[in-house]
């Protein structure tokens, strides 16, 4: 009986193999050059992907047969909630850029004494975190700026439009992709040719189970660390806790991406600490404590039972992964990164690392 592993690579395999990765490359490319029609498009399905479980709940509550109903709701919930969100805190965030803009003033017209050796630092946080320019973002006085600056106001004008566009044109994407959900994810396997459907579906079943865990999974964790660094960062008192909340709440996705925000956080301390109102090392102090009870409370409680073992990929993985299609192909690689290295490995283990007799003798008469 031959060797199942010493056969394995066959020219025909090795072939196609070759083939394969020419067309893998000549896809990058192609992905790369369509990149800005094509990435409303991504955004959408994976914006679609991850609202599906609240169109299955809407379709539940309205007892509807159809999607329409259902997706419209979905996405009226979601605009009603952002809307509410943006409607109470973006006073208080406006407010609070401004008080540290004020803090920043001073110090740097000599108003406010301050040490020497912290010249540097205030030089530094006034180029990158200059929160005037961040309360003018807000306010829409920069989308004034850029409308009436330039060399060219309708060139500038042209863009705002496309970007406008551009956010249209995926709204309505993630609206049709709700509707069509079912018939889309039906499709979508009848691409695989039909020689290799039953293997593609197999793979494909184990990661779709997968990755409706992790991402779903990972997003409510997430949320739920949202709400105890808001929290958190608002009894310890720091200016714009509830814009640096959200924002470790999203990064929260990726693995230890949550602690790239000690860096924003420790800036606020120090502008803020400038104004007399409190010491730079214990608002410090006390903002690392949030982030120290809060990540052990999702780590250690919440994270277990929701999550399990989930993916089975290692955050290392899962950042490589980010990292390498991010590169290849921009933000639609960040888009698909885990969905494809899930795919590849899980496709690796089964078939190629420690294929089974039977599966290993199939792959070898194709």
């Amino acid at each position: 009986m031959p060797d199942v592993k010493a056969t394995y690579w066959t020219t025909d395999r090795i072939m196609r193999l070759i083939i394969g990765v020419i067309i893998g490359g000549l896809l990058i490319v192609l992905i790369r050059y369509l990149s800005n029609v094509l990435l409303p498009f991504f955004v959408a399905c994976f914006v679609a992907y991850v609202l599906q479980p609240a169109v299955d709940f809407n379709r539940r509550l309205t007892r509807s047969k159809g999607r329409v109903l259902p997706s419209v709701l979905t996405l009226l919930d979601i605009t009603v909630a952002a809307s509410l969100v943006v409607y109470i805190f973006l006073p208080s965030v406006v407010h609070e850029l401004g008080m540290l803009g004020d803090i920043l003033r001073d110090v740097s017209s000599g108003k406010r004494a301050m040490p020497p050796f912290h010249r540097y630092v205030i030089d530094f946080i006034d180029r990158y975190f200059d929160p005037d320019n961040l309360c003018s973002i807000l306010s829409g006085e920069h989308l004034a700026t850029i409308i009436n600056g330039g060399s060219s106001i309708i060139e500038e004008s042209f863009d705002i439009v496309l970007d406008i566009l551009s956010w249209l044109l995926t709204i309505i994407y993630i609206l049709f992709i709700l509707i069509d959900y079912p018939a889309i994810s039906s499709g979508f396997k009848l691409i695989v040719p039909h020689k290799y459907r039953g293997r593609f579906l197999s793979v494909f079943s184990e990661v779709s189970d997968n990755m409706n865990h992790y991402f779903r999974g990972q997003g409510l964790v997430a949320s739920c660390a949202m709400v105890f660094y808001c929290v958190g960062f608002s009894i310890v008192g720091l200016p714009l806790a509830i814009p640096m909340g959200i924002l470790v709440g999203i990064l929260y996705m990726i693995p230890y991406f949550q602690y790239i925000t000690l860096v924003p956080v420790a800036a606020i301390c120090f502008i803020y600490s400038l104004g007399g109102s409190a010491e730079f090392l214990p608002m410090l102090g006390k903002c690392c404590i949030v982030y120290a009870v809060s990540q052990g409370v999702c780590d250690y409680m919440i994270t277990p039972r929701v999550m399990g073992r989930a993916m089975g990929l290692n955050p290392a993985v899962i950042l490589l992964s980010l990292s390498v299609w991010g590169s290849l192909l921009g933000i639609i690689g960040m888009i698909i990164a885990l969905p494809v290295t899930a795919l590849i490995m899980t496709y690796y283990r089964r078939y190629i690392s420690e294929p089974s007799p039977g599966k290993a003798g199939h792959g070898t008469q194709e």
